[in-house]
């Protein structure tokens, strides 16, 4: 049950991840009254518009700055999906890091005795994992991890969410204004389900704190089953656009991407998982459909309208700019775990490991203080040098700070680790802040490279060991 909002001091304690963006901030606008909200993001606030809302600095990367973030906290809502590389190289697909900041915040959730999550990721077909896009495969890993622990899930699946400010939506109005003719490839004859912002906030808020759907995943989507090309004419419609919209019986992947993204003027990061998506037929499951309340659900038409007739957006903070190194490195890799090795024996094993594969080269070296140095065979200083930090590592979980090396340009920035994901089925080994001291050119084209073949080799041998 909902707490009056006129009682501050009892009502919900909900944190938003993503709360800057599309959906975050419409729903702080909305409801900021009636909860007590806690913006999460990257960089510190300068200027906050309504003093009422709690901005908390957080580096989801990172659990100890995440389980800081969420301290107090009721209700998480979790909005994120495939963010933004905070360091100038990533190497990592957009599925491992997903995968890697869900774990994260799931650990910080449980460790902050959060009651509920709510996760809003993209409606799944009712096909096998196997056959779905990478995207909607990865939208489910997250659901299963987020909802992996103690705080209860609540999955809220959805397809395009049309209203202002949407980037789904103005990518579709971009296409209709810019073409005057639309010679729409065989993808948009696949139907899908939008649904109205309005509609998507009263779900979510009917969700905070609703026992009835805590563990369950909840299908939301409009009264109407649409297929992209009608969704293009009808908007067309409402921009007083004529425009000839017709069919071609081709399907290019590439094409298809690149059409979307130069006139859709949108980022790889919305159009890739839409048309890596589209060979699906993407509507809500009756039985899983929304059932919680009852909403008069607004028709694409008048979610359209209400879209291209508001000039109002959410007031957001304004924020000082990021601080930090400037050469930086994230890498994650993802490891197969068929035998179900603990991330403490596979940290163990490449430790092991590492100086023997290059046995005529590197020596593995352990202070007295058990810091583990990789050195060159005739060199004293340690190219890299590990530290673990037992407190905060355990059988799921190995962390090791970078502590040393003359391939390191800092020694108090970048950390190591290793974790079991996805119930021990893979193991993620990650470097994460990592500040190499080599020339940034000569690091791409050497450090980097070997770096990223080391660890193939090394997954490689994991998926060989049978004890």
């Amino acid at each position: 049950m909902h707490e009056d909002s006129s009682q501050s001091d009892t009502r919900i304690t909900v944190a938003i991840a993503g709360a800057g963006g599309y959906i975050g901030s419409w729903f702080i606008e909305k409801y900021k009254h009636k909860y007590k909200i806690i913006g999460l993001s990257r960089r510190k606030v300068k200027k906050n518009p309504y003093p009422e809302v709690e901005w908390r600095q957080v580096e989801l990367y990172s659990i100890s700055s995440t389980v800081e973030a969420l301290k107090g906290v009721d209700v998480a809502i979790y909005l994120v999906h495939s963010m933004n590389a905070s360091t100038r190289l990533n190497q990592g697909s957009f599925e491992d890091t997903d995968l890697l900041l869900a774990d994260n915040f799931s650990r910080a959730a449980d460790i902050n005795h959060v009651k509920q999550i709510i996760y809003l990721g993209g409606l799944i077909p009712d096909e096998p994992e196997s056959t779905l896009s990478r995207h909607l495969r990865s939208r489910l890993e997250v659901e299963h991890t987020l909802g992996s622990r103690s705080a209860a899930l609540t999955a809220l699946r959805a397809s395009i969410i049309v209203g202002p400010g949407g980037s789904s939506f103005d990518m579709i109005k971009n296409l209709v204004t810019r073409l005057p003719v639309l010679m729409c490839p065989q993808w948009t004859e696949s139907e899908t389900q939008p649904i109205s912002l309005r509609n998507t906030l009263q779900i979510i808020d009917t969700c905070i704190g609703n026992e009835d759907a805590y563990g369950r995943a909840i299908d939301i989507g409009g009264a109407e089953v649409l297929t992209y090309k009608s969704m293009l004419a009808k908007t067309a419609t409402a921009l007083g656009k004529k425009r000839i919209i017709f069919s071609v019986p081709v399907f290019s992947l590439g094409l298809s991407k690149f059409w979307v993204g130069l006139f859709g003027d949108s980022p790889p990061q919305l159009v890739s998982p839409l048309v890596e998506s589209l060979v699906h037929t993407l509507k809500v499951d009756p039985k899983k459909a929304f059932d919680l309340k009852e909403l008069q659900y607004i028709s694409y038409e008048e979610s359209v309208k209400e879209a291209l007739e508001s000039d109002q957006r959410p007031n957001l903070p304004k924020f000082y700019p990021k601080k930090g190194m400037k050469n930086t490195v994230r890498s994650i890799q993802r490891m197969s775990n068929k035998n179900g090795h603990s991330a403490a024996w596979v940290a163990n094993r490449y430790n092991l490991w590492l100086p023997s594969f290059f046995k005529f080269l590197i020596n593995g070296k352990r202070t007295e203080r058990g810091d583990i140095g990789f050195h060159l065979l005739w060199g004293k200083k340690p190219m890299l040098q590990l530290t673990m930090i037992p407190d905060r590592s355990d059988q799921e979980r190995q962390l090791f700070y970078i502590t040393g090396g003359w391939l390191v340009k800092r020694f108090d920035y970048g950390w190591l680790e290793f974790r079991g994901v996805l119930g021990g089925d893979y193991i993620l080994s990650a470097i994460h802040e990592f500040v190499p001291r080599l020339p940034w050119i000569v690091y791409l084209n050497t450090q980097a490279r070997f770096h990223l073949w080391v660890m193939n080799q090394f997954k490689r041998y994991l998926e060989t060991r049978t004890d």
